[in-house]
Parts: C-alpha cells; sequence; structure tokens
C-alpha cells in the first residue's frame, strides 16, 4: 500500500551524454542535482541514472546517487523505473528507490521500499516526489 509522502525535491539536469547500448539500443546517462526536504529534513541531493530507450518510446532507467542532510545526515540510494514522454518535450518517470544510510533520524530509510514520481522538463529542470511504501 502506499504510504505516507516523505520527501520532495527540485533540481536541474547538470549533464547528459549518449552511451553504448548494443547494437539496436540507446542509452542516455542523466546527471542532476536538486534541493528539497526528505523526512522532514532540508537536503541536497546529486543523482545519475541510465535511461535505455525501448522499441515502443518508454524508457528503462536505473540509477543512484547521494542525499546530504542539513544536519549532518547523509544516505546513498538506488533506483529504477519505467519512464515516457510527456508530449511537452520531457519524460516522466515512476519507479522504486531503496536507501542505504547510518544517520540515526534516517534509519527508517533502511527498512522501506520507496516509489518515486519523477519529472524532467524539455528544459532541464526536475522535480521528485517519494512516498514510503507499506
Amino acid at each position: 500500500m502506499l504510504g505516507e509522502k516523505i520527501g520532495q525535491e527540485k533540481g536541474k539536469v547538470t549533464s547528459r551524454r549518449v552511451l553504448t547500448g548494443g547494437p539496436s539500443q540507446a542509452v542516455v546517462e542523466t546527471s542532476f542535482e536538486a534541493t528539497g526536504e526528505l523526512l522532514g529534513v532540508k537536503i541536497q541531493s546529486l543523482g545519475t541514472y541510465n535511461s535505455h530507450l525501448r522499441p515502443d518510446g518508454t524508457l528503462f532507467g536505473e540509477g543512484q546517487g547521494v542525499v546530504m542532510g542539513r544536519g549532518s545526515e547523509s544516505a546513498r540510494w538506488k533506483g529504477q523505473g519505467i519512464g515516457f514522454p510527456d508530449g511537452k518535450g520531457g519524460f516522466s518517470f515512476r519507479g522504486a528507490i531503496y536507501y542505504e544510510t547510518q544517520s540515526p533520524g534516517w534509519e527508517r530509510l533502511n527498512r522501506c521500499a520507496c516509489v518515486y514520481e519523477h519529472q524532467v522538463d524539455s528544459e532541464g529542470n526536475t522535480t521528485s516526489q517519494l512516498f514510503e511504501w507499506r
């Protein structure tokens, strides 16, 4: 069951590059920086994900990143999701993220799967929402 919203962030794509993905597969590596809130703590985050273009025009994405809180909290994450064009030159992703942390205030993240909504517009602006999955 979808649980409470535990975070959100806004940011900007900082780089993109095309990687070799095989004879008939394009892979785009995207990095971003964002600020927001996680479990009530103001954060900065960095992430990189690879999007594999699928024959039907959708994307399969895999990524990883770090989150740093204003109170010395830190966590790293790994995630996967499905993306699709939003009809305005951007993409919308939905998927799951798994965190690992040693920060006492964030240890709850070690025990949950989180689902996300991630939007990238045609200008490279990003917005994300994060929900606990129970």
